[in-house]
């Protein structure tokens, strides 16, 4: 999977930047905690939320394991106040010892074979501060046969959030895809850790 996103960055790149932070992530910014929060980008990819997020007024740490796409990131949106970390889920072992109020997870749960879900779920469950957020954007339909992807339903995400400690607050059917793949559409979940 890491070597399709190697050989196509600087593409992907433009890709995703043509579509901004507000039009993706709109269902669910009302619920975002208030800047300064400390934010994760988990699989921040060529840095378009990540940035956006820093540009709120937020402590925004990026997660990104393929070196191209952090290169591509950088030249993109340059900016100082996102910290980028090469890690991946689902140990995300780079972050010891971190509590962010806010994880956000940008079309990167479909890559996670069935095995790895659960762990990640509780990795991410661990990270979080006690009523911290987190935001799970996926990507439904059938995959595509170029790269390792799963249809993951929001009902798995919810089952394996609430063995975690987290609690869905809002599932947003997003629609169809604004990059205009035919055959795809998006789900938001967003869960909170504990009762806060």
């Amino acid at each position: 999977m890491q070597s399709y996103y190697e050989q196509n960055a600087s593409s992907l790149g433009q890709r995703y930047g043509s579509v901004a932070f507000e039009e993706v992530h709109g269902g669910v910014l009302d619920l975002l905690p208030p800047a300064p929060a400390w934010v994760v980008d988990v699989g921040a990819g060529t840095g378009r939320d990540a940035v956006a997020l820093a540009r709120r007024g937020y402590q925004v740490v990026a997660v990104e394991p393929v070196r191209a796409m952090r290169e591509v990131a950088r030249r993109l949106y340059p900016c100082e106040e996102v910290c980028w970390v090469e890690d991946s889920l689902p140990g995300l072992l780079r972050l010891e010892g971190a509590a962010f109020d806010l994880a956000l997870l940008s079309a990167v749960w479909m890559h996670l074979p069935s095995g790895a879900r659960g762990r990640a779920m509780e990795r991410l469950g661990g990270l979080l501060a006690p009523g911290g957020l987190l935001v799970v954007s996926l990507r439904r339909g059938a995959p595509p046969a170029d790269r390792v992807m799963f249809d993951v339903p929001a009902e798995e995400v919810a089952r394996d959030g609430e063995r975690a400690g987290l609690r869905v607050v809002r599932l947003v059917d997003a629609g169809e895809d604004r990059l205009g793949r035919a055959g795809v559409w998006w789900q938001v979940i967003v869960l909170r850790k504990g009762e806060k």
